[in-house]
């Protein structure tokens, strides 16, 4: 990868969640020295120099001291936070985002920022059609409005006289130390727990979805990060959709379960996003010299190794 060496440290804003963690692990595999940022440390972050704040309550000004402080010139936002209303989902998605971009204002060279989105943010499509950058953000569900309200505020912020920001809207993510909130992830967590005779019900969605190995959503995001003329808006997936009970059976043989372990159940199943995504990647293939590496099966394997670790 050839690219504009990145000035000082890079931060990781939520370097502790289950992309940020891997976010930090891409940028330090590339040489660089990495500052995790968070609320609170966790283990995976020892190898970091590593800076507690709660970037909801931190001002712009407060900000700007620590990444003038820390010598950061790279700043990549892997934040995300789950409220009951939406006054908790703008003051734990947005407010954070509107801090770190007065934060930049402040500080000279024009830090390049990062800001990790979700592609759900372009709300639901009709099955089969793929999700390209021009496409019109039309959000249906809490999440991914107040997703695209922080996407928004460093879009709006980001030009010749503003701030150096990309956006990259991620599909959703599988493979290494997943979220324990997500999907897979929960059912991996009940899987390790689970009698193979006993087994467990799971109501399952009919949905396709796109599913990108987050070690290749990574390695995008860093070369976001250095590449000198970077488009401000990218979608990041794996450029296929897959079933969500594909998804299930890969899990079931990294885990070397039984098919029959999970016995699937009626009713409705809530989704952020709606029953199809696919990312058009051609915009990230060109600009950033990048594609995905992992299939579904070696992400599999991956997160079910991971549970143990």
């Amino acid at each position: 990868m050839t690219g504009t060496p990145v000035r000082g440290r890079v931060a990781v804003l939520g370097g502790t969640g289950s992309v940020g963690r891997q976010v930090c692990a891409a940028f330090a595999e590339q040489g660089h020295e990495v500052v995790a940022v968070a609320r609170r440390p966790a283990p995976h972050v020892a190898p970091y120099r590593f800076v507690p704040l709660d970037l909801a309550a931190a001002d712009g000004a407060a900000l700007a001291a620590v990444l003038a402080r820390e010598g950061v010139g790279t700043v990549v936002n892997a934040v995300t936070g789950w409220g009951a209303t939406d006054e908790e989902m703008h003051l734990l998605n947005v407010r954070p985002v509107e801090h770190v971009v007065g934060a930049l204002r402040r500080l000279p060279g024009r830090p390049r920022l990062v800001h990790i989105g979700t592609l759900h943010e372009y709300g639901p499509v009709p099955e089969g059609s793929p999700i390209h950058e021009k496409l019109p953000p039309a959000p249906e569900s809490r999440y991914a409005r107040v997703k695209l309200a922080a996407s928004r505020t460093v879009l709006d912020a980001t030009g010749p006289d503003g701030i150096d920001g990309v956006v990259v809207r991620l599909a959703n993510t599988l493979g290494p130390h997943p979220a324990a909130e997500t999907f897979l992830g929960s059912l991996a967590r009940r899987l390790r727990g689970t009698d193979p005779s006993d087994g467990i019900e799971l109501t399952i969605s009919d949905a396709r979805r796109d599913y990108v190995d987050v070690r290749d959503a990574a390695e995008a995001i860093v070369r976001a990060a250095v590449l000198p003329e970077v488009p401000p808006l990218l979608n990041i997936g794996s450029g296929t959709a897959v079933s969500v009970r594909s998804l299930v059976r890969e899990l079931l043989r990294a885990a070397g379960l039984p098919a029959d372990t999970v016995r699937e159940t009626g009713g409705a199943v809530h989704s952020h996003g709606g029953d199809w995504t696919r990312a058009d990647i051609a915009l990230a293939g060109s600009a950033l010299d990048w594609r995905p590496r992992f299939t579904v099966g070696e992400s599999m394997a991956a997160l079910w190794d991971s549970l143990g670790t």
